[in-house]
């Protein structure tokens, strides 16, 4: 008898694991899934390399952060038929400098979609601000603050400064290793 009611619970088990879809725990569809076919994923996320005091704009309408960024780790995930989008990215900290191996003055941080980059219909959509640790440590997963445009070519997944606001929009990290709807994308 125990050994039907074991059979019968793995079954139960596993018809539930292949009725829905994996979730992290903000309900959003997880890695596991392989995040859909609307889905846009970028595996890594590095820092900005750029002298101090040097711009390294990816386009005419973003500049990057003055000083040169590392990162640890990160990964960024955005639905661009639903709009949510989720990413975290760990030790986004300044190299160089006095702030070396800090986040600095940087106490906030958005997430930003850009379609069309260097395009006249650019458009760069952000995330809610989010809090910047001092170890360089940020999360987000929500709906983007604004809609996406419904052509979106090469998008790019960037970290942009929030605060302080005398630097806000400007990237110091971004998405690399790009999957679209789960496959590899080489440039």
């Amino acid at each position: 008898m125990n050994r039907a009611i074991a059979a019968m619970f793995l079954t139960l088990a596993a018809s539930a694991a292949v009725a829905s879809p994996a979730q992290d725990d903000q309900g959003a569809p997880s890695e596991k899934d392989g995040g859909g076919s609307t889905a846009v994923r970028w595996d890594d996320i590095v820092g900005v390399v750029t002298a101090q005091g040097v711009s390294n704009p990816v386009s005419t309408k973003i500049d990057s952060g003055t000083f040169a960024w590392t990162t640890a780790s990160g990964r960024a995930r955005v639905d661009m038929a639903t709009g949510f989008a989720s990413f975290e990215v760990d030790g986004l900290v300044i190299n160089g400098t006095p702030f070396s191996g800090t986040a600095g003055p940087v106490t906030q941080v958005t997430g930003t979609l850009v379609c069309n980059a260097g395009d006249d219909d650019e458009v760069a959509v952000d995330s809610a601000p989010v809090p910047l640790s001092s170890r360089g440590n940020a999360k987000f997963a929500d709906q983007l603050e604004q809609p996406i445009p419904g052509h979106c070519s090469n998008p790019l997944f960037l970290v942009r400064i929030a605060v302080p606001t005398g630097a806000a929009g400007r990237w110091i990290a971004t998405g690399v290793q790009r999957r679209i709807g789960g496959a590899v994308v080489q440039n």
